[in-house]
């Protein structure tokens, strides 16, 4: 208890601080899979944010007497569109390097809003003991009765100007409960080990309890769960916007840019062919990353999160009975 009142727990962390991260950063380097991925995502993030340096031309402009131009090692294609051009002239190059960036920000911010509120809600849910934790978990059950897709369609078929603030607020808000309950879950084992009730018993807050013991133990959880949910994003907005739900034409994305090619697949096949290829690799790299991330990070939760981003259902080991 001397230790304890001294501050000897809180002390203890920022000791072990630096030499833990080397070892998980030395850990990290070791797996191939993590490696790739990253190297992947860093080429992916680095044309998205240098586009306007990188892209030949204005992704909006428009030349109708260059329509469907082949890129450059077909047949008649040149560097001036070196992937072509689709049948509103528009460069492909440009179109799909600014479609990086509104699919990137989008998965990014919805990624971060979907965790703060899942880690706030699991925190407080685990350590209410109270009919506030029934009404969070109940709450989340009702919201995966409904189909994810199916929700998102219904609330962006109802806004005509649609931008990347509104698809960050439809994809991220649906999102807490899928870090909610693994953050309860363990929350519930962390509150009544010995560490907290030690520091409960000397007069810590609740608030207290949670931030400096508990939230330590848990947020690294939210990393693993927020990486390997950061591809599923981008599929569901490439999907969205594949379907027509996206962002509003003419501004580029993944899935519209596909959506357009896919009624010119015989003249022109490039223009499916492309934007696929760039959401596969994408999301392989993102993939790779929360892979290699999570066998070190949190092993125990990889394949169960797996199952539950293909699912949408909650995650063994965290029930709410």
């Amino acid at each position: 208890m001397t230790d304890l009142a001294t501050g000897g727990i809180s002390s203890e962390p920022v000791t072990d601080a630096a030499p833990a991260r080397t070892h998980v950063l030395g850990q990290l380097l070791k797996r191939k899979t993590f490696v790739t991925g990253v190297i992947g995502l860093t080429i992916i993030v680095l044309i998205a944010l240098f586009a306007p340096l990188l892209a030949p031309h204005d992704p909006l402009k428009q030349d109708l007497t260059n329509g469907l131009a082949p890129p450059f090692w077909g047949e008649g294609g040149s560097s001036d569109h070196p992937l072509g051009t689709d049948t509103l002239g528009r460069d492909v190059a440009s179109r799909l390097m600014y479609g990086a960036r509104n699919s990137l920000v989008i998965a990014l911010f919805a990624v971060l809003l979907a965790s703060v509120l899942g880690l706030a809600a699991g925190l407080s849910a685990g350590f209410s003991r109270s009919w506030w934790d029934s009404a969070l978990m109940r709450l989340g059950d009702i919201q995966l009765a409904f189909p994810f897709i199916l929700l998102a369609i219904i609330v962006l078929g109802v806004i005509t100007d649609r931008n990347v603030f509104h698809l960050i607020l439809v994809l991220g808000i649906p999102g807490w409960i899928l870090y909610a309950r693994v953050v309860r879950s363990r929350v519930l084992s962390e509150r009544d080990k010995d560490y907290v009730m030690a520091a409960k018993s000397i007069g810590a807050s609740r608030m207290r309890q949670m931030r400096k013991y508990v939230l330590p133990s848990v947020w690294m959880v939210v990393l693993v769960i927020a990486m390997l949910d950061f591809g599923f994003i981008i599929l569901v907005e490439a999907t969205l916007s594949f379907l027509g739900f996206g962002l509003t034409p003419p501004t580029p994305s993944w899935g519209s840019i596909l959506a357009e090619g896919r009624r010119n697949m015989i003249i022109a096949p490039w223009l499916a062919i492309l934007p696929g290829l760039a959401i596969m690799f994408t999301v392989l790299a993102i993939n790779l990353t929360a892979d290699g991330a999570a066998d070190v990070l949190d092993p125990k939760l990889k394949m169960s999160i797996f199952r539950r981003l293909a699912q949408k259902e909650p995650a063994n080991g965290t029930s709410t009975d």
